[in-house]
Parts: structure tokens; sequence; C-alpha cells
């Protein structure tokens, strides 16, 4: 059964766009264009230079999105019920915080579902980044962590015909 074709006043035709997704109607140009005002400010270093914009892309461990983020939505929450923000920062600033953070967040899942999905055999990358972030943890506090070390030794000790899966 063919789909279903549109016909435009002019005589073109076209396939209807029911089951197609609408980034357009999904996203604001006010917002993408206030966020990218925000993103182009933090790229400012103290010694005057520019990181470069996909910086963030290179990683994040996710407990720092996760930190930061939760600091900007408490800001944002404190706003909205009328104290003000602890930053202040005003409430677009600590949106587009809150919307680095959430997207960053969501970038690394999605990098480690693509990585699994591709290459089963990377799996063993994910379970090191994620142990690696829990050794930081444990080592930023003080304590050792036997669970992510022992993780680490067993990861990236394996042999190289293993699939990780």
């Amino acid at each position: 059964m063919s789909a279903p074709i549109r016909q435009f006043a002019s005589g073109a035709t076209r396939d209807t766009d029911t089951d197609k997704i609408d980034f357009e109607g999904f996203l604001s140009p006010l917002v993408i264009e206030r966020f990218g005002e925000y993103m182009h400010l933090k790229r400012r270093l103290p010694d005057g230079s520019y990181r470069e914009s996909d910086n963030w892309q290179l990683g994040i461990p996710l407990k720092d999105y996760m930190k930061s983020g939760f600091r900007h939505f408490r800001d944002w929450w404190r706003a909205h019920r009328g104290y003000g923000t602890k930053s202040g920062d005003d409430v677009e600033t600590e949106l587009c915080a809150l919307i680095f953070n959430a997207s960053g967040y969501l970038h690394e899942l999605l990098k480690a579902k693509q990585c699994q999905e591709a290459a089963p055999w990377c799996s063993w990358m994910v379970r090191g980044f994620v142990a690696a972030q829990e050794v930081d943890v444990s080592m930023r506090h003080g304590q050792s962590h036997p669970m992510a070390a022992e993780a680490l030794r067993d990861e990236y000790s394996r042999d190289d015909n293993s699939t990780g899966v």
C-alpha cells in the first residue's frame, strides 16, 4: 500500500508528514537564540580566550551535570516561589544552565547507547567510564572504592577477544 500524498495549490505533490518528527514545531526559536547567547558567554575563559563551542561534547561526567543541574534547578525553583536566586543570576540564565546540564547528561547517555548498539564490545568502555566516575567521587572524599577499582581492573585487563556483553 502506498503512502498518502498531499497535493499543494501549485500542483506539487509530497507524501504526508504525519509520521515524521516535527523538530521545527517542538523547538522555539526564542529559546534556541537565548540558549545560544548564554552558551556563547560561557565560552570565554579567564585568560580572555574562547573555548570551542562544542567543547562540552568531549565528555563531562554525569555526576557533574547532575550536581550543576540541581543547583540551577534549585535557583529556578526559588525564583519561581518568589525568593530570588542564590546565584544572583536571572531566571533566564538559570533555565539556560539547566537546559545545558540536562542536554549534556542526555548527550552522554545517548552516546553510550549508540556505542553499545553499534558495537556491543564497546560496552566495556561505558562500564569503565561509569566505574571511573565512581573512583573519582570516592577519591575526592578520601575513600577507596573497591567495587569501582575492581570494575576498572576487570574491564581493562580483559582479553581482546571478549565481547564485553
